[in-house]
């Protein structure tokens, strides 16, 4: 006889458990559901609705908690733990469609938040590839085409060198070329539009010829466009559309698919004392901005990946939070990107400068998907494709 203790981390996984020791179909279907614990945290109640809620959940052998002031209403509002079973949360959903207080929404948000946590996003074409996530890791590699990004400025600032450099990566794994003209490193200064343009557009271009998938790294309507008339086919926007206005209606337009990420303030200023009170809620909260802007310029939700965005406005401390908690970003219903390539985290940590980061990267990368990344983007296509089909074959097993 032997005792131990399994993970059982979604109801996938609880069927395989329950077959494993020969449950009948029924059993499984019985079980599965009470096999798999969450903790949904609800935001901004008032007392009343934070009250029924905790009794609700309490009353099907669940747990709920609140502010201390909640019960007298000596409070506003009231964040809620509600922890419990897939089995208790569809009772609780049930019971909440009953009530007032806004209550009847919020059972809504909770089987949606529940759903997309246990769904894959539905596949996204970006130009001539179709990206099936759940399936396996897309790797989108890094293109700068700066004389001053972080890493590799001036590397590939010649347009043939940048060619040749994305046609090296693609042959090494990448699903996207990802072309950026302007450095978002820490502290960097804009570059005109102008420049910027001059930059992307030749390259872009080129690798539009060859049938590669293409995204521009831009904050700027006008560059997008330029890039999109090109030949890009996603926009990777590190503002999260809120530095050009324009912009959002310009990825509406052309019906393309775009990557929103968080950033705290400018790259010139995001490291200055990046503080948050509530890291992983604030960054949720501000990326469900983003969705809102493009929701409402027009861009379906299909369309939309989100980045965390490490390294853009957060402590080093901060940037492996994020990779501990990623999971926590589902919430969004949206594939997630994570770009964690030699990152000041991995030179805070292991005290290397960028060009020796890799295996850090490589740490990273495989953390990142085994909790939940959908696309990483990298400057080392090569390792970090192998990295990814290695993580792949033991978190995506199915």
């Amino acid at each position: 006889m032997s005792v131990r203790i399994i993970e059982i981390a979604d109801r996938s996984g609880a069927e395989r458990e329950l077959r494993a020791v020969g449950c009948d179909p029924a059993g499984v279907r019985l079980m599965a559901p009470k096999s798999v614990f969450r903790v949904v945290k609800a935001a901004g109640l008032r007392p009343a609705a934070a009250n029924i809620l905790k009794q609700e959940m309490l009353s099907f052998g669940g747990e709920a908690a609140t502010a201390y002031g909640a019960i007298v209403h000596s409070v506003r509002t009231t964040d809620v733990l509600i922890a419990g079973t897939l089995k208790q949360f569809g009772l609780l959903i049930e019971k909440l469609k009953q009530h007032q207080f806004g209550l009847p929404e919020l059972s809504g948000e909770i089987a949606a938040c529940l759903r997309r946590d246990e769904g894959a996003p539905v596949p996204l074409k970006v130009g001539p590839r179709t990206f099936s996530f759940g399936r396996r890791t897309y790797i989108m590699g890094i293109l700068n085409v700066t004389p001053d990004s972080f890493s590799d400025g001036g590397k590939f600032s010649d347009p043939g060198a940048a060619i040749g450099h994305a046609r090296q990566m693609a042959a090494e794994g990448a699903d996207i070329i990802d072309v950026g003209g302007e450095s978002t490193r820490p502290g960097a200064a804009p570059v005109s539009e102008r420049e910027e343009i001059g930059r992307v557009v030749p390259v872009i271009k080129a690798l539009a010829r060859e049938r590669l998938a293409v995204s521009i790294d831009t904050r700027k309507a006008r560059v997008a466009q330029a890039a999109l008339e090109a030949g890009a086919r996603l926009v990777n926007d590190v503002s999260g559309l809120r530095f050009d206005k324009n912009m959002a209606g310009v990825v509406a337009r052309h019906k393309v698919p775009v990557c929103l990420m968080h950033m705290k303030g400018t790259p010139k200023t995001m490291q200055k004392n990046p503080v948050y009170s509530d890291l992983i809620g604030e960054i949720i909260a501000s990326l469900a901005g983003s969705l809102a802007i493009a929701k409402n310029a027009g861009i379906l939700l299909e369309k939309i990946i989100v980045d965390p965005g490490l390294g853009f406005g957060k402590t080093a401390a901060g940037n492996l939070e994020i990779v501990r908690r990623l999971r926590e970003f589902r919430a969004l219903g949206r594939p997630v990107l994570v770009g964690p390539s030699r990152k000041s985290a991995i030179g805070a940590v292991l005290d290397l400068p960028p060009e020796e980061r890799v295996e850090g990267t490589a740490a990273l990368v495989a953390l990142a998907i085994a909790n939940g990344a959908d696309l990483v983007r990298v400057h080392d296509v090569k390792e970090m494709f192998r990295v990814a089909r290695m993580t792949d074959a033991i978190v995506r097993r199915k």
